[in-house]
């Protein structure tokens, strides 16, 4: 950076949680800045409080009356003494009132002009800023007059993005409905309810640029970016640079996302991100006036801090005229505690272990033993892989991923492995239509789990490495006569194993401890990790992860519910309830009887048979926790 400071920061505060906060914190702490957390009561012991040096309470645990309340982060900083405010992404990070709040009270924005952002929030007014600029654009369609030759359309709400308010409509008879139902989400997520229709591209390719702009008139395009992997219309699997681009078409994105922030005096980082046709025509969908969740890839293939660049910029310096040169590849994988296989379902609970291998980069909001909980975004960790090139950077990540230690809660981790091997992918050829094509085969059961059942047996039933030595030897020799019974359910399958502490048909037992169990398996020696937490064993070995969960003797007889009961899948609030919905309504089978939110994600709860509603337990705004009674369908004779 050049020329003078001429508007030096001493401390920051950040105006966001989780990993992005401590990310930042990381930059300002190299950079010799004090550090400022605010926290909601849920996150009054959060990795990213324990990491700053200051932190004040938002009081409150939804994010309306915490991380969205402009007046009290902006009273926060005051009172710690910090001189700047960064948002980091989400919350409050695009809106232009709470920009010009930060600046009329004496402090420093690390972000855009308010007028850029404000030029930005709104799509629809974004694309007619971008015609007047000659970025290429899709033409919007009124649903009022869409026709089935305009289909499939994509609905989109006009604020905000994350994939809320946004539906793909394939059929004219769903589009009122699917309107109605993107305009509430969008109206509850970011308080405005406007939704557009655009065609919707099959097999396009997410492809978004990195700018960087100072108040000197420099914009930097920082290469490309692919987050075409995506779940929900969120991004899943990101990398840098897009693969597979002709020169032509890179030339052309960068051109149109400076023109982009130069339509709008833009400074500081940004995102100008397009939809690639199977083709190769680009079109314009939106500018980002914030930092990405994905900017380390861009870090890694140039290099830089972006985070940095960012403070300093603020700060008054000016860019060199031009970037550094890229080198490599590096591709991002965000980890989220969901299950893929239900829909995407958000977990809750307690990360016992979040462990990866050395020789990538992990940016998490989260250490052992940090609850999850409901009221924010359920991603736990992005793991990045940097390599020469795109091939050694896949396989890298791919095989951190799959070494990972992570015990307590279901996730993506194994579909984040099978998508970075699968075929398709490592030939550089990802579409935002890969999950709806490949999703079943990604989420089939994981390998079978026999032998991580006879490890875990194998450990339960070992005495302790400092037990004294008649417990250790005593306990070999009383069980050796007769074999030992253990069931266990992994996924929804139940594994019987019988075994000998020292022998087992077909397998070999090396050593066994509490902790770790090596076994001989048709002459391959192989190490099983084995962790007890609570009620569940997760054993970690090269042939996958497993969670163990031992079977009681006897089945509880209060584990049932009655026939057609539909009950919470996890703990959150119910948004929405179907029209006219009241006991002794008919139903049908598939039906969305109710919208439950829960981690920023909208889930519907569905009649699970043709028939009549008989009980509802459910009303709007009301919180449920996992495992509550919502409904009754009795199913029809």
């Amino acid at each position: 950076m050049t020329n003078p400071i001429t508007n030096p920061i001493t401390s920051l505060l950040v105006a966001n949680r989780g990993e992005i906060a401590v990310r930042i914190f990381r930059t300002a702490r190299s950079l010799g800045l004090a550090t400022v957390a605010v926290h909601s009561d849920p996150d009054a012991d959060a990795l990213h409080v324990r990491t700053a040096d200051a932190a004040v309470r938002l009081p409150g645990a939804a994010p309306a009356d915490t991380y969205l309340r402009a007046d009290l982060i902006i009273a926060a900083a005051l009172a710690a003494g910090a001189d700047a405010v960064h948002p980091g992404y989400g919350f409050l990070s695009e809106n232009a009132d709470f920009a010009r709040q930060v600046r009329a009270a004496g402090l420093t924005w690390i972000g855009p002009p308010p007028e850029a952002i404000e030029a930005m929030a709104s799509k629809t007014r974004a694309k007619e800023l971008m015609r007047a600029a000659r970025v290429p654009l899709l033409d919007p369609v009124d649903p009022a007059t869409a026709t089935t030759a305009d289909l499939p359309l994509l609905l989109k709400a006009a604020a905000g993005g994350g994939g809320r308010g946004m539906r793909v409509v394939r059929d004219l008879d769903a589009l009122k409905e699917s309107l109605d139902a993107a305009s509430a989400e969008a109206a509850s997520a970011f308080g405005d309810g406007e939704v557009f229709a655009e065609p919707y591209v099959e097999r396009g390719r997410h492809v978004e640029v990195q700018v960087l702009a100072d108040a000197h008139g420099t914009v930097w395009a920082l290469g490309t970016r692919d987050c075409s992997l995506q779940r929900r219309h969120q991004k899943v699997i990101e990398e840098a640079p897009a693969p597979g681009l002709p020169e032509t078409l890179r030339t052309t994105l960068h051109e149109a996302a400076v023109a982009a922030a130069r339509a709008v005096s833009y400074r500081g980082a940004g995102t100008v991100e397009f939809l690639v046709t199977a083709d190769g025509r680009p079109y314009f969908l939106e500018m980002n006036t914030r930092l990405q969740v994905e900017h380390p890839v861009t870090e890694a293939v140039f290099a830089l801090d972006l985070v940095a660049l960012q403070l300093r910029i603020a700060e008054g310096a000016a860019l060199p005229l031009t970037p550094p040169e890229p080198s490599g590849h590096a591709v991002e994988a965000r980890l989220y505690a969901e299950d893929p296989a239900l829909d995407w379902r958000p977990q809750t609970g307690t990360l016992h272990t979040l462990d990866l291998p050395a020789g990538v980069r992990v940016d998490t909001g989260f250490t052992d033993g940090d609850p999850v909980g409901i009221h924010y975004d359920p991603m736990l960790a992005k793991v990045v892989a940097h390599a020469p090139t795109r091939a050694e950077a896949v396989r890298i990540l791919a095989h951190a991923l799959a070494g990972a230690r992570i015990h307590g809660l279901t996730t993506n981790r194994e579909l984040l492995v099978r998508s970075l091997r699968h075929p398709e992918f490592t030939a550089g050829q990802p579409d935002t239509g890969f999950y709806e094509r490949h999703l079943p085969a990604l989420t089939e059961d994981a390998p079978d789990a026999t032998l991580a059942a006879l490890a875990a047996a194998l450990a339960q039933a070992a005495p302790a490495p400092d037990a004294p030595l008649a417990a250790r030897l005593g306990g070999w020799r009383n069980l050796r006569s007769q074999p030992q019974t253990r069931r266990y359910t992994s996924a929804g399958t139940e594994y019987e194993v019988q075994y000998h502490p020292v022998h087992h048909p077909g397998v070999r037992v090396l050593a066994a401890t509490p902790t770790l169990v090596t076994l001989e398996v048709d002459g391959i020696r192989r190490a099983f990790h084995v962790k007890q937490n609570s009620n569940t064993l997760h054993v970690d070995s090269a042939l996958g992860a497993h969670a163990l969960v031992p079977v009681p003797r006897f089945p509880d007889p209060q584990d049932r519910t009655e026939p057609g009961s539909l009950l919470a899948p996890m703990p959150g609030t119910v948004v929405r309830v179907a029209e006219g919905l009241a006991p002794g309504t008919a139903v049908t089978a598939g039906q969305p009887l109710l919208w439950l939110e829960a981690m920023k994600m909208e889930h519907r709860i569905l009649a699970p048979a043709s028939g009549t509603l008989t009980a509802l337990h459910a009303a709007t705004g009301q919180q449920v926790e996992f495992g509550a009674l919502l409904a009754v369908v009795q199913e029809e004779a």
